[in-house]
């Protein structure tokens, strides 16, 4: 079975108990930005079981080999996805934190320019891989995650998020780019 590439967002009752989890930081980590901090939600037992239930279901049937996540605020959740599905996890790090050979992806986001790392053996040729961030804003993060995976000969299913920020146009980017998008919630106007 395959990941179902028609639900873009959770069930309307998990979403709203979901966000009421998020606070949002004005001006961090720079004026004008509003940071949307998950650390309430994973402070919360309910919340944070039912986000990982929630992923956990979406990917049960998916045939999956990997879950992979952008460093940093993702690997607090896709490890947990990982060990729920039985699969394999890939850490992908900012530059010079993989103490292995790596390949390298550059990137632009919304407040500066980034790269991401990752292993050169992290993953062979058709491993079916879902990745998994705390939040789309821009894309940029998760394309060049995606790219850097397809470097390695992975087929990328899915771009998952708790929170896309859908003003700032980087669901739209992946979707457009051939990557299914799903997210947790959304925060419009910012």
């Amino acid at each position: 079975m395959s990941i179902v590439p028609a639900a873009t967002s959770a069930p309307a009752q998990i979403a709203q108990y979901i966000k009421s989890r998020i606070r949002t930081v004005s001006d961090w980590p720079k004026p004008g930005v509003q940071f949307r901090d998950i650390t309430p939600l994973l402070a919360d037992p309910k919340g944070m079981r039912m986000l990982i239930d929630l992923y956990v279901q979406r990917y049960i049937d998916a045939k999956l080999d990997y879950v992979a996540s952008l460093d940093a605020r993702g690997f607090i959740i896709g490890p947990i996805v990982a060990y729920e599905l039985n699969l394999g996890f890939i850490p992908i790090r900012k530059a010079g934190k993989l103490p292995y050979r790596t390949l390298s992806q550059h990137y632009g986001l919304e407040y500066g320019d980034a790269v991401v790392e990752i292993h050169e053996d992290a993953c062979s040729k058709g491993d079916r891989v879902v990745i998994i961030d705390d939040l789309i804003a821009t894309g940029g993060t998760m394309l060049a995650g995606r790219q850097l995976l397809e470097r390695l000969g992975a087929q990328v299913q899915e771009g998952a998020a708790i929170i896309n920020l859908p003003d700032l146009g980087g669901a739209q980017r992946l979707v457009h780019a051939g990557l299914p998008v799903f997210s947790v919630v959304s925060f419009e106007g910012e």
